[in-house]
């Protein structure tokens, strides 16, 4: 999947989420999950937008780290609202299993990330240039 692709996915979650909070009873328990299911569901697909300009490997971890505790919340928010019976869990388990979905594949990009990071401590990870004088430090200009 292309950052295309999972924009338009992370987008579309935050659209169904609307569409579902939208739905909701009009009570107080409703309104308050409502509003907390919400915010974290738009904050996935404004956060991964936010990660695609990342200005390092560095930066992109820490977007996406954003991404992926912003998926888990929306998860929990998913569940509480099946578990209150707001709404019953049938309606409720394609768009669960469609964030689960976004939460691991953000999980194994950081995962990838970091292990890049790792095994190429001397190289521009966007370039793929190595820096010559950090692996010889005794090296002049």
């Amino acid at each position: 999947m292309n950052e295309q692709q999972f924009k338009t996915r992370t987008k579309q979650l935050a659209l169904r989420v609307i569409n579902l909070v939208e739905a909701l009873p009009q009570t107080r328990s409703a309104d308050v999950i409502g509003k907390q299911l919400l915010r974290a569901a738009t904050s996935v697909a404004a956060n991964y937008r936010a990660a695609c300009r990342a200005k390092s490997t560095a930066d992109l971890i820490a977007k996406l780290s954003i991404v992926e505790e912003e998926a888990d919340e929306t998860l929990f928010w998913l569940e509480l609202t099946v578990e209150s019976g707001l709404i019953p869990t049938e309606k409720l388990v394609n768009l669960m299993q469609e964030t689960n979905e976004i939460l691991a594949m953000t999980v194994a990009s950081i995962k990838t990330l970091r292990a890049k990071q790792t095994h190429s401590p001397n190289q521009n990870p966007i370039s793929n240039i190595q820096n010559k004088l950090s692996t010889n430090p005794k090296s002049k200009i």
